[in-house]
């Protein structure tokens, strides 16, 4: 899944990635400085990412995360 995150601040994205990639080796963190927005993909649901933010003491909060349509065509696992 993705998730795109409008933040005022940019978070430690080194700390952001280790902390979900505990839970998922293949998520991935992307900030974009010119519109402040964070892209991660992960399979974690939203409320993990919201921890994963309390664990590098970033508060956020569910409500701020915004799914996004999937993209996968199913050619990976199908």
């Amino acid at each position: 899944m993705e998730f795109h995150i409008h933040l005022d601040s940019r978070p430690d994205l080194t700390a952001l990635g280790a902390v979900l990639q505990r839970a998922d080796p293949a998520a991935l963190v992307d900030f974009q400085a010119d519109t402040g927005r964070l892209r991660i993909a992960t399979w974690l649901e939203a409320a993990d990412i919201v921890e994963a933010f309390g664990d590098i003491d970033h508060p956020l909060a569910v409500a701020d995360i915004e799914l996004q349509p999937s993209v996968c065509c199913g050619g990976c696992s199908g």
